[in-house]
């Protein structure tokens, strides 16, 4: 691999703003200085009034995953290709293990599916359906084949939920292997009862989705995932939080010292339940879970971000076509494929409405889209920053640029968008995934099938 020199721009990482130049050789970085002599590298290319930027490490996607009766729309070719585009150089997806079978089916399961297809790098963590004792042992061989978390649902009755028990005993295990629980976190068999009530009262619409899962309901399975976690003495990260009644369960919990973390998704910050009241069957768009809040919510999520009590932002990417698989539930709410597309616009949303809107520094942005997500799953500094030694997984930033987003436009495979005519400044010019350009000005280039599976490192981040 040629080496390459980028001049002249502005190197953004985490805890650092500096102008310098970045030599790249054999995929990583080599060298991270001002006026790196030209005579270094093979290839120059000018960075001027660029920001360089360690790749967006995307922690929560769902790519050619079952669910509801169908498949989400992506598979590891088209979601990953609007991630690079979108300035997301890794993802680490969801593998999930079928009841009555050993976690290691599913993680050969979804290599299969990525081999040939992911255009960048990507981890798995394993979903837990069905643990036992011979399972906890499944858990530490998971680790050891580089699986660094697990996540368990406390929603979703008879398809994905476990019991406490079930969570505790996983968490025991990961205190001993040093892996990460993750937590879908809302309590699902008080929402099943309202869910049916409203259902046997005829209220069938898309809204009732949103309008059946209070957030007393996720506020609720927070607290008692942080409290499982405490007596076992493990670190938890809670999903895609979304409301205010759940953020401030995490910020307790930090505020007495726990190892508790959370991430939260675009949508939450940019989305409301007043948003989508009036549109009908128009609303199945916005079926995920948890739902959108009020409004009210979004400024408390924003400070979380700013005070870190919030530490990252995924997209929670599962994208179903409005116009055939989200009409299996056009009579009955319940029915809906819960989940939605964002993994394109992750990076351009948070860079125009958090940095844009003052919400936290440049730095703050590299931290809750690239540094944070990498030390907290065991790919830092492997990913995560600039720095000798480091993957070079580079994106040119051009912070002037102008975009729209369309359904006509994107390159995710599903045919409408949450954020349709949102007008944004701040977009990808340039991706590199170790040293190799993917994408260049905004145009994939790179080739399916040449992401890499990470073998991630347990307890790969400080869990204070």
């Amino acid at each position: 691999m040629p080496t390459l020199l980028i001049q002249n721009g502005t190197i953004v990482n985490a805890d650092s703003t500096v102008r310098a130049d970045l030599l790249i050789g054999g995929g990583i970085v080599k060298d991270v200085r001002p006026a790196i002599p030209p005579n270094s590298a093979q290839t120059i290319v000018d960075a001027t009034g660029l920001l360089i930027l360690p790749g967006g490490i995307d922690a929560h996607t769902h790519l050619d995953m079952p669910f509801g009766g169908t498949t989400s729309s992506d598979d590891f070719e088209t979601g990953t290709r609007a991630a690079a585009i979108g300035g997301t150089t890794t993802i680490v997806d969801f593998a999930i293990q079928a009841r009555g079978t050993k976690m290691r089916t599913a993680l050969d399961t979804w290599w299969k599916k990525a081999e040939g297809k992911a255009c960048i790098d990507y981890g798995l963590h394993m979903i837990v359906t069905d643990l036992s004792d011979a399972g906890l042992e499944d858990m530490d061989d998971l680790v050891r084949e580089g699986v660094a978390s697990f996540k368990l649902f406390m929603a979703y009755p008879n398809a994905l939920m476990v019991d406490d028990a079930t969570i505790f005993k996983a968490m025991r295990q990961t205190a001993k292997n040093g892996a990460l629980i993750c937590m879908h976190a809302e309590n699902g068999s008080v929402i099943d009862v309202i869910v049916q009530q409203a259902l046997a009262e005829g209220k069938t619409a898309p809204i009732y989705h949103a309008l059946t899962r209070p957030t007393q309901a996720e506020a609720e399975a927070v607290h008692r995932a942080i409290a499982m976690a405490e007596i076992a003495g493990a670190p938890v990260y809670i999903v895609h939080l979304s409301s205010e009644d759940a953020l401030n369960q995490v910020r307790e919990a930090r505020d007495r010292g726990l190892p508790a973390f959370a991430e939260t998704c675009p949508q939450y910050l940019l989305l409301s339940l007043e948003d989508v009241a009036d549109k009908g069957w128009e609303g199945a768009k916005y079926v995920f879970t948890p739902p959108l809040r009020e409004r009210r919510n979004q400024p408390k999520l924003w400070e979380g971000l700013r005070k870190d009590n919030l530490q990252v932002v995924s997209t929670d990417h599962c994208p179903f076509c409005f116009e055939d698989q989200k009409a299996l539930g056009k009579d009955d709410f319940s029915k809906i494929p819960n989940g939605g597309p964002g993994i394109e616009n992750r990076l351009q949303l948070l860079h125009h409405h958090g940095v844009g809107k003052g919400h936290f520094s440049i730095n703050r942005f590299v931290e809750l889209v690239s540094t944070a997500p990498a030390r907290i799953f065991g790919m830092y500094p492997k990913k995560g920053v600039l720095a000798v030694g480091s993957d070079a997984d580079v994106v040119l930033w051009d912070p002037f640029a102008s975009h729209t987003i369309s359904a006509a436009t994107h390159h995710m495979r599903v045919d409408y968008s949450m954020f349709e005519g949102f007008k944004l400044r701040g977009n990808a010019r340039d991706v590199y995934s170790r040293g190799e350009l993917i994408v260049s000005k905004g145009n994939f280039i790179g080739k399916p099938g040449r992401g890499q599976y990470l073998r991630r490192q347990a307890r790969g981040g400080a869990w204070k």
